[in-house]
């Protein structure tokens, strides 16, 4: 086995030890089966249970299986979780689904149905963010800071307020806290847009159009949060049905901008304790740029989109200094050495959440307020996770179903008892998963490369 990491080196003495127990297990080999069959995952589900696969018509038992025969007498499944700062491996399966699903809705996609002709909708990247909550350190053009320093790309003090005792914590919590809704009313006014645009009602829009969109939520340094959504015009049906003529490139762009400054695109909050009525709006800062069908060289191709979406997929708060899970106590925040910034916004969710119960801002004090899903979709953009999921799942069954001989699953008939016996590693066990993870990583990079240079030579 080639474990992937300088052990003797990089392990404190108790992994270690740890390490060595596992590794000189007598079901070490299965054990290392099961977490590569998790692909490395940091923290894998273990069940316990048994399933049997008999044959409909005579009854007979084609297959059994008990977990009394795994290592610690448990079967360990993949998380599942997203979010890369819990476990790189399952994010990465994550960001590979959103990235298709992403790239089918632009290119088109035959294994979900999704025809090429969505390449000439109109259809635009849009960015919109969240408003001033008072001046803070940035790199703008000039290079020069207001606070007469020309900040480096990784210097902390980006996203930090100029002067915190200024700053409005409170707005800029309850602003994330309502940006779902913000977007709810976002889309709502956009059809409204086009639909006027066009000389049509609502009800006439809907007979001949349709908007798809997909967007993902990035958090600023500031800790604001911001959408990145890809919007397309479809006919009344969604992607297999073709636009009306006067859905084009320019009205959608110019019904994006009026929608997002519309007076109805407002979240009102309202006053209570020390806190003043607000009225929650976008930023100014709009930005719609038209995707391209194919890379010329720019920053907005169809790839590009797809990656942007991706990689921010697999991201939260936790960018921003902040936790990855949710906060009990304000002295969690010195035990994991919370940058200051990041802690005023978590106070402001302490302080507000009294006067708005509502809201649940401590719930969601670790996601700075924020409590909405990160990637979100219209019915009809393109495929969905769980038929993604469910393609892998179907593959694998296949896959098992001819190394074990048994027949097609219409003529067969399982029966199963499973029960959750805990998740995780142990020390060592967590370092060896690593070291899996990785070499998984260099394979499929390795793969990678090898097909870059066939399609490179094939072209050439």
């Amino acid at each position: 086995m080639r474990w992937g990491l300088p052990v003797a080196d990089t392990l404190d003495p108790t992994t270690l030890g740890d390490l060595l127990r596992v590794a000189s297990a007598p079901d070490f080999d299965r054990w290392q089966d099961q977490i590569k069959r998790t692909g490395g995952c940091a923290q894998p589900i273990h069940l316990t249970g048994w399933s049997l696969t008999r044959d409909k018509t005579t009854g007979q038992v084609l297959h059994a299986y008990s977990t009394q025969d795994e290592p610690g007498g448990r079967l360990r499944i993949a998380c599942g979780n997203r979010r890369a700062s819990r476990c790189q491996p399952c994010a990465y399966l994550y960001a590979g689904d959103a990235y298709r699903l992403v790239r089918a809705g632009l290119s088109g996609d035959d294994s979900m149905n999704i025809p090429t002709a969505v390449r000439e909708r109109p259809r635009v990247f849009a960015t919109l963010t969240a408003p001033s909550f008072g001046p803070v350190h940035n790199r703008p053009d000039t290079g020069r800071c207001r606070c007469g320093v020309r900040h480096a790309e990784d210097d902390p003090a980006l996203g930090t307020a100029l002067d915190p005792e200024r700053y409005d914590y409170a707005g800029a919590v309850l602003f994330n806290n309502h940006a779902g809704e913000l977007w709810h009313r976002f889309v709502n006014r956009l059809r409204r847009e086009i639909a006027a645009s066009a000389g049509l009602t609502q009800k006439a829009f809907k007979e001949v159009a349709r908007l798809s969109f997909n967007k993902v939520a990035e958090f600023q340094k500031r800790g604001a949060i911001h959408f990145h959504a890809v919007i397309r015009i479809d006919g009344p049906d969604g992607p297999d049905t073709l636009p009306p003529r006067w859905a084009t490139l320019e009205l959608l762009t110019r019904c994006i901008e009026a929608a997002a400054a519309h007076p109805y695109v407002t979240a009102k909050v309202p006053a209570a304790g020390d806190q003043p009525a607000r009225a929650l709006r976008w930023g100014t800062q709009l930005d719609v740029r038209p995707i391209k069908a194919f890379d010329d060289g720019g920053d907005i191709s169809e790839g590009a989109v797809a990656s942007y979406v991706a990689k921010y997929a697999t991201k939260a708060a936790e960018t921003t200094g902040t936790l990855d899970r949710r906060i009990g106590e304000l002295a969690e925040l010195d035990q994991h050495h919370v940058p200051d910034h990041a802690r005023r916004l978590i106070r402001a969710c302490w302080n507000l959440d009294p006067l708005y119960p509502d809201r649940k801002l401590w719930a969601w004090a670790h996601m700075l307020g924020f409590r909405g899903h990160f990637l979100t979709k219209s019915r009809r953009y393109s495929s969905t996770f769980a038929e993604r999921r469910q393609v892998r799942a179907d593959y694998r069954a296949t896959e098992q179903r001819q190394v074990l001989g048994l027949p097609e699953p219409d003529t067969t008939l399982v029966l199963a008892d499973w029960r959750y016996a805990g998740h995780g590693h142990t020390p060592g066990e967590s370092a060896l998963a690593a070291s899996i993870a990785e070499d998984i990583r260099i394979n499929r990079e390795t793969a990678r490369e090898a097909r870059a240079d066939m399609e490179w030579r094939g072209v050439r």
